[in-house]
């Protein structure tokens, strides 16, 4: 009887056997019950606990005004001159993304589209050119 119980298979619900392996993370199991989450759920399949507090713990902060001056001080740029180069980047952004969101399925849609990008290109070359003047001018 008891060599039955040792050579029970593993049921796909139940947690890991080996809970203190290296290498894992506490937050890969649900704190309630101790089932693995399923890669990208957002609550445990077995008991419904949400897994809102394992995924806020990777948010992405986004710097404030001190650190984007430091950022300008470091790189000996004044604050109008980094403003143009961080909207330039953006319009490059915007522009690369145009047609990952937007699809073409006609040509006055594909047409529509390169227009979106060139748009964003120059609105790119703008913001550098009016940078390369304001650095030249302070």
């Amino acid at each position: 009887m008891a060599g039955a119980v040792q050579q029970a298979r593993q049921e796909f619900w139940r947690p890991p056997a080996s809970e203190g392996a290296a290498g894992h993370e506490h937050s890969d199991t649900c704190d309630e019950c101790g089932t693995e989450f399923i890669v990208g759920a957002r609550y445990c399949h077995c008991c419904g606990t949400s897994r809102v507090e394992a995924l806020a713990t990777r948010t992405i902060e986004a710097p404030g005004l001190t650190e984007v001056a430091a950022l300008g001080k470091r790189l000996g740029l004044t604050l109008p001159v980094l403003a143009a180069f961080v909207f330039g980047i953006f319009c490059l952004l915007a522009a690369l993304s145009v047609g990952i969101v937007f699809t073409a399925r006609t040509t006055l849609d594909w047409q529509a589209i390169q227009l979106w990008r060139i748009e964003w290109l120059l609105a790119a070359i703008a913001a550098f050119a009016a940078g390369l003047l304001l650095k030249k001018t302070s």
